[in-house]
C-alpha cells in the first residue's frame, strides 16, 4: 500500500470536507497536488456518473498548471491514464457511462466509473452554458472574473439531486488561490466571514469521535471479538450527522508557504525571497493581505486595462497532442509567443528597458493605432549574475517564432555611458549588439534625457484615462510582476513637487528584505509608453542599426 504524505492543512481540508472550501495559500503549498486532486477524486468516486467542472482563468493556465499537476498526483496514487482516466479522448470500453453523457470529448476529463469534469476556461465564451454540474473546482481564483463566473458557471451547479442530493459533496465547491493583489481579484475573501467557527469545531469534534469508535471496533475485531451492535450503530449515526454538518459548512483558511517548510526546505523560501519582487513574495509566498496604494503614481490605471489573450486553437493542438506525464514538454510547447493571441505577427515589437546592478527589465509592447491601444504584450527581467545579454536572449528565445524579427528599442540617456549592469560598454550598445547577434534588426530610437516625473505622471495617467493617442493595456498572464509593481508604485512629495517613490531602489539588500519595493520595471514601462506615444514608428519605417534614429 502506498503511503501518501499530506501536511496538517491539507489533511484538515480533506477531513472537514465542507461543501464550500476556500483555501488562500502561498506557492508550493500543494494546492493543486494535495487539495484540488483529492477533492476532485473524492467527488468522482462518491458521485459515480456525475458531471463536474474545473474552472481556470485561461486555458493556457489549465494546460500548464492545474491539469498536469492533478494528473501527476493521481498517477502517484495509482490511478493511471487509459485504465482509470482519460482526457480529451473518447472513453475506453471498460469505462462506465455517465448519467448525462457529454456530446463531445474535447476539454473533458473522464473517470472509469462514468464521472467526468469539464475544463471550463474563462477565455472561452459561454463554455459552461447548458451544463449540469455536481461540483466545482475553481483554481487561481484571484484571476477569475467573478461576474462571468456568477452568470455563466455558478447557475450550472445544480447537479442531479435525485442521485446525489443526500451527499455532502453534492454541489460542493473548492476555491483555490494565492493571496489576491487587486480589489477585483478579492471576490472570494468574503467567505472568511461566511465561515461558522463553531460549526467547524463541531465537525472536528465529530471526526475525532468517529475515529475513536473506529479504533475501538478495529481493536475488537483484531482480538476476534464481535463488536457490539450499538457501537456500529453509533458510528453510523456520527457519520450521518457529519454528512449533514458538512453539507452546510463553509471552510476558509489562509496559510503561507512556510507551513509546508518540511517539504520545501528553507533554501526554497530564501530563493523565492531573492527572485520574486517584494510584493509578489508577500502575497504569493507569505500570503499577506496587502493594502492598495492610496497615493499611487499610476492612479488612473483600472482593472479594465488588463486583458487575457491566449491562442486557443494553438493550445487545443498542444492539449490533444500532449504527454500528460511530461509536464516540462507541455511547458516548452507553451512558453513562447505561439500561445499569445495578441501578438501582431507582421509588426515589429517595441521595447523599453531599465538597467540596474541587481535587476534588468525589458517591457515589450505593440501599438495598435487603429484601435488607439498600446498592448503591453510581455515583460522580462533578469537578476543578479544574469545581466543584459541573458535578458535579450530570453526575449529572443520567447519570440523566436515571430515573423517580423525587428525590434524598436526606445532608450534615453540612462542607457548611454553607463555600465554597472555589464562590463566595459554602455547598456545601449550591449542591447543593440545582442539583438543583432540573435538575428534581429534594431531600430534604436533615442528619447533624450528622462522625462521629469510630474510630466511623466500627467502623460501616462492621461493615457490610462484615454486622452492620448494610445491607451496602455496589459496582457495579464505575461506581466504579472509588472502589473503588481505598477499598482503599488507610490508618490513621494517634496519641496519641489512630487516624483515616483524610488527610495527602495538603491538600498542594499539584506536577507530579511530582498529588492524592497523596487520600481525598476515601472521605469521600463514608462520608457516604452513615452516612446510609442511621443516617438511613433510605423511597421514600414526605415531601420537604424548601430545609430540613433
Amino acid at each position: 500500500m502506498n503511503r501518501i504524505y499530506f501536511n496538517d492543512v491539507q489533511r484538515r481540508v480533506q477531513l472537514i470536507g465542507a461543501r464550500t472550501s476556500v483555501i488562500v495559500a502561498g506557492r508550493r503549498t500543494g494546492k493543486t497536488d494535495s487539495i484540488a486532486s483529492p477533492f476532485l477524486l473524492r467527488n468522482f468516486q462518491r458521485m459515480p456518473g456525475s458531471g463536474n467542472g474545473i474552472v481556470v482563468p485561461t486555458f493556457k493556465h489549465g494546460l500548464t498548471n492545474t491539469i498536469p499537476g492533478m494528473l501527476a498526483a493521481w498517477e502517484r496514487w495509482g490511478y493511471h491514464e487509459g485504465i482509470h482516466w482519460v482526457i480529451g479522448n473518447k472513453a475506453p470500453k471498460h469505462f462506465k457511462k455517465p448519467l448525462i453523457d457529454p456530446k463531445e470529448n474535447q476539454h473533458i476529463l473522464r473517470f472509469v466509473n462514468g464521472s467526468f469534469a469539464y475544463i471550463l476556461s474563462q477565455d472561452r465564451a459561454y463554455s459552461a452554458n447548458s451544463l449540469t454540474l455536481s461540483s466545482l473546482l475553481i483554481d487561481e481564483a484571484r484571476f477569475i472574473d467573478y461576474a462571468k463566473l456568477k452568470h455563466e458557471t455558478l447557475p450550472a451547479l445544480g447537479g442531479i439531486k435525485s442521485h446525489f442530493g443526500n451527499r455532502s459533496c453534492w454541489n460542493s465547491m473548492m476555491i483555490l488561490s494565492d493571496m489576491p493583489q487587486t480589489q477585483k481579484g478579492s471576490w472570494f475573501l468574503h467567505y472568511r466571514e461566511d465561515m461558522d467557527p463553531e460549526l467547524i469545531a463541531v465537525i472536528e469534534a465529530s471526526i475525532y469521535e468517529e475515529w475513536k469508535i473506529r479504533q475501538r471496533l478495529e481493536q475488537l475485531e483484531a482480538k476476534g471479538i464481535r463488536p457490539p451492535e450499538y457501537l456500529k450503530k453509533y458510528r453510523r449515526e456520527i457519520n450521518r450527522r457529519l454528512n449533514q454538518l458538512r453539507s452546510q459548512a463553509v471552510y476558509y483558511k489562509e496559510y503561507s508557504s512556510i507551513e509546508n517548510l518540511q517539504l520545501l526546505g528553507e533554501n526554497y523560501i530564501r530563493q523565492m525571497k531573492r527572485d520574486l519582487t517584494p510584493k509578489t513574495f508577500q502575497t504569493s509566498i507569505l500570503c499577506i493581505r496587502l493594502g492598495i496604494a492610496k497615493d499611487g503614481f499610476y492612479s488612473s490605471m483600472r482593472e479594465s486595462h488588463k486583458y487575457d489573450a491566449s491562442d486557443l486553437s494553438y493550445l487545443d493542438e498542444v492539449f490533444f497532442q500532449s504527454d500528460w506525464h511530461d509536464r516540462d514538454t507541455i511547458h516548452d510547447h507553451i512558453d513562447h509567443c505561439a500561445a499569445d493571441a495578441d501578438l501582431l505577427p507582421d509588426s515589429p515589437i517595441c521595447i523599453g528597458m531599465d538597467y540596474n546592478a541587481n535587476i534588468n527589465w525589458i517591457v515589450a509592447g505593440q501599438p495598435d493605432r487603429a484601435n488607439r491601444r498600446l498592448n503591453v504584450i510581455k515583460s522580462f527581467y533578469t537578476k543578479y549574475e544574469r545581466k543584459l545579454p541573458e535578458l535579450v536572449d530570453d526575449f529572443c528565445r520567447y519570440y523566436r517564432m515571430h515573423r517580423n524579427k525587428r525590434v524598436v528599442y526606445y532608450y534615453d540617456t540612462t542607457a548611454i555611458g553607463s555600465n554597472y549592469a555589464v562590463n566595459d560598454i554602455d547598456f545601449h550598445k550591449v542591447v543593440r549588439d545582442r539583438f543583432i547577434r540573435n538575428g534581429w534588426t534594431v531600430d534604436d530610437v533615442y528619447l533624450g534625457p528622462p522625462m521629469k516625473h510630474h510630466e511623466k505622471y500627467l502623460l501616462i495617467n492621461h493615457g490610462f484615462a484615454g486622452h492620448n493617442t494610445l491607451t496602455p493595456y496589459f496582457n495579464r498572464q505575461n506581466n504579472e510582476d509588472l502589473i503588481l509593481a505598477i499598482q503599488s508604485a507610490e508618490i513621494e512629495r517634496g519641496r519641489n513637487g512630487f516624483r515616483k517613490d524610488k527610495t527602495g531602489e538603491k538600498l542594499h539588500e539584506t536577507e530579511e528584505n530582498r529588492l524592497e519595493l523596487r520600481t525598476d520595471g515601472t521605469d521600463a514601462f514608462d520608457t516604452l509608453y513615452i516612446g510609442c506615444e511621443r516617438f511613433p514608428r510605423s511597421g514600414s519605417s526605415v531601420s537604424f542599426i548601430g545609430g540613433i534614429a
